[in-house]
């Protein structure tokens, strides 16, 4: 039986609470600049985790996924979604997230407690389909490639790395999610 885990304290609601606590920060990190011509209509959806860097609000969960939405106060519903084999359980965490600065461009600040917002920085993004994303938190230790569908060519991986590297993220020490088996009930 598959249980969702909802309770504040745990997994990725735990951990995305304390990046918010640690991080506090909504600027973008030095030498990456957000995209230009950003979309939020286009953006919206669900986003399948592909690739990212450790962090213990995701560690050990596979099929990560991420669904925008729209909010009645003009901000996005964040509602981020991972599965653990080893409780056997889906962990859940829901946020919050508002532009900082024009709506043009892809930063935000994301919040999953209260008054506390880390940075989400789109630095790469697929603009004519909207099919990947690169994002970047309030410095070099959050990074996700973020795709509509679950896998991506080696090309796009490749692309990513490089940018990724060339930005100074530590490429060496990616995770890459597997996305096959459970499904949500």
């Amino acid at each position: 039986m598959i249980k969702i885990k909802s309770k504040p304290g745990v997994g990725i609601v735990s951990g995305l609470f304390t990046m918010a606590l640690l991080a506090g920060c909504t600027g973008v990190p030095e030498g990456i600049a957000p995209v230009r011509g950003f979309e939020l209509e286009r953006y919206l959806g669900t986003w399948y985790e592909i690739a990212r860097l450790d962090h213990s609000f995701e560690r050990g969960l596979s099929s990560v996924t991420a669904n925008y939405s729209m909010r009645d106060d003009g901000g996005v519903r964040v509602l981020n979604r991972g599965y653990s084999a080893e409780n056997d359980s889906w962990d859940e965490a829901e946020g919050k997230a508002f532009f900082v600065g024009d709506e043009d461009r892809g930063h935000l600040k994301v919040s999953f407690f209260g008054p506390f917002y880390g940075a989400y920085v789109v630095f790469g993004l697929d603009q004519d389909d909207y099919q990947y994303s690169f994002v970047a938190g309030p410095d070099r230790s959050y990074l996700w490639l973020l795709a509509r569908e679950p896998e991506v060519s080696d090309e796009l991986m490749e692309r990513f790395i490089s940018r990724a590297s060339e930005l100074g993220f530590a490429t060496d020490d990616l995770i890459y999610v597997e996305h096959a088996g459970k499904a949500a009930d």
